[in-house]
C-alpha cells in the first residue's frame, strides 16, 4: 500500500507518467473492437427481457421443493409451450417465469404445473403482468435514460465546455453499449433492477470523468501563455495525476458488487441479484476505462484542432527542437577527440617544481 501511495504521489507531481494521450489510437482501436463485439451480441442473441417488460406470469412454489430447476423448466415448457426461466430461491422454493401469456392461459398453466409438481393449485402463487404494462415500463426506462443523457450534456457544457460534454457523452454511450452487449452475450435477464444498475454506473462513470476534466480545466487556464506543454501534454498529466485515485475508487466500488455477483448469485444461488449486480460490475469497470482511455484523449483531439492550440503546438515543438539541437551540440563538444583538445596549461606549482629540478637535479641542497 505504501508503494502504491508513493506511486500516486509521484504521478501527481509529474515525476513519472504514462503516455495515455499519445497512445490514444491504440485505446480507440480496443474500444471499437469491444463495442463491435457488443453490438454483434445484441444483434445475434438479443436481450433476454424480463417479464416486467414482456408481460406474462410468475409462479412461486412453497418452500423445500424436491423438484430440480431443470425438471421445473421442462414442466413449465410443456404446460405453456413457451420457454420458462426457473430460479431456486434461498428458502428452497422455485420461481417460475413464463413470458408472453395472458390471464386465461395462466389459469390453465397453473393447474397443469400444480399437477406436475404434485402440489395443491391453491399453494402455487401466481402473479400476472400485462403486456401493456410491461411495454409502458420499457418506454419509461428509455425516456429516463434519454433525459439523463441530455441533462448530463447540458451540465457539462455549462460547467466545462462543449468539447468535454461531447467526450463525456461518447464515453457514456460506450459504457451503455458494452454493458448491454455483455447482457446479451451472457443471457442474463433484463429487469427493472438492471435499468437501476445501469443508471447507477453512469453516475460512477461521470464521476471519474469529471474528476479528470476538473483537473484539466484548472491546469489549462493560461495554457497559451507558455511554451513548455501542449494541450495533449497537460491532458496526459491530468490523467496521470488522478489515475491512482480513479483506480482506488473503482476497486473499492467493485469489491462489494463482485460479492453480490459471484458469491450471492453464484455460490449462494440468489439469482435475483444477477440482474443488478452484473450491470453494476461491468458498468463500473467500463466507466473507469472510458474516463481514462476514451473521454480525456478525445477532448485532447478536439482541442488540438483549435487554431490557438495548433499555434501553441508549433511553438512548443519548435522550442523543443531548438533545445534538442543545443543539447546535441553540447554533447558533440564534450565528446571531442584528443587532437582537438586545448594544450594543457602548466600551473604555478608545476613551474616552481620545474625550476627547482633544473637547479637541483638530484633534488638535494648543495
Amino acid at each position: 500500500m505504501s508503494k502504491l501511495g508513493n506511486l500516486g504521489a509521484r504521478l501527481h507531481r509529474g515525476e513519472i507518467s504514462y503516455d495515455f494521450v499519445g497512445k490514444r489510437k491504440i485505446w480507440y482501436g480496443v474500444s471499437i473492437l469491444i463495442t463491435i463485439t457488443a453490438i454483434v451480441g445484441l444483434a445475434v442473441r438479443g436481450l433476454n427481457m424480463g417479464i416486467e417488460f414482456q408481460g406474462g406470469a410468475v409462479f412461486t412454489t412453497p418452500t423445500k421443493m424436491s423438484t430440480s430447476v431443470a425438471q421445473a423448466e421442462g414442466y413449465a415448457r410443456d404446460a405453456s409451450g413457451h420457454e420458462a426461466v426457473v430460479q431456486k430461491l434461498g428458502n428452497g422454493s422455485l420461481r417460475i417465469q413464463i413470458a408472453g401469456i395472458d390471464t386465461d392461459q395462466s389459469d390453465e398453466i397453473k393447474q397443469t404445473l400444480a399437477k406436475d409438481l404434485n402440489l395443491d393449485s391453491e399453494k402455487l402463487a401466481a402473479d400476472l403482468v400485462g403486456p401493456s404494462w410491461g411495454e409502458q415500463v420499457a418506454n419509461k426506462a428509455w425516456e429516463g435514460l434519454a433525459i439523463f443523457m441530455v441533462l448530463v450534456v447540458i451540465y457539462l457544457a455549462i460547467a466545462f465546455e462543449w468539447r468535454m460534454a461531447v467526450a463525456a457523452l461518447v464515453a457514456l454511450i460506450h459504457d451503455i453499449t458494452i454493458t448491454t452487449g455483455i447482457y446479451a452475450l451472457v443471457g442474463f435477464e433484463v429487469t427493472p433492477g438492471t435499468v437501476i444498475g445501469l443508471l447507477t454506473i453512469l453516475g460512477y462513470s461521470l464521476y471519474d470523468t469529471v474528476v479528470v476534466f476538473d483537473s484539466l480545466k484548472e491546469q489549462t487556464k493560461d495554457i497559451t501563455k507558455q511554451t513548455r506543454f501542449t494541450y495533449s501534454d497537460i491532458a496526459n498529466m491530468s490523467i496521470n495525476g488522478t489515475l491512482v485515485r480513479s483506480i482506488n475508487t473503482t476497486v473499492v466500488a467493485l469489491l462489494p458488487v463482485a460479492g453480490l455477483l459471484f458469491i450471492g448469485g453464484g455460490f449462494l444461488g440468489a439469482g435475483t441479484l444477477n440482474d443488478i449486480s452484473l450491470s453494476l460490475f461491468v458498468g463500473l469497470a467500463a466507466g473507469a476505462y472510458s474516463s481514462i482511455f476514451i473521454a480525456t484523449p478525445l477532448v485532447a483531439d478536439l482541442k488540438e484542432r483549435e487554431p490557438q492550440m495548433k499555434a501553441l503546438r508549433k511553438r512548443v515543438l519548435a522550442k523543443r527542437a531548438q533545445a534538442a539541437a543545443e543539447e546535441e551540440m553540447a554533447e558533440a563538444r564534450s565528446g571531442a577527440g584528443p587532437e582537438d583538445a586545448a594544450p594543457a596549461v602548466v600551473g604555478p606549482r608545476d613551474q616552481s617544481a620545474a625550476r627547482r629540478d633544473r637547479r637541483r637535479p638530484s633534488g638535494k641542497r648543495r
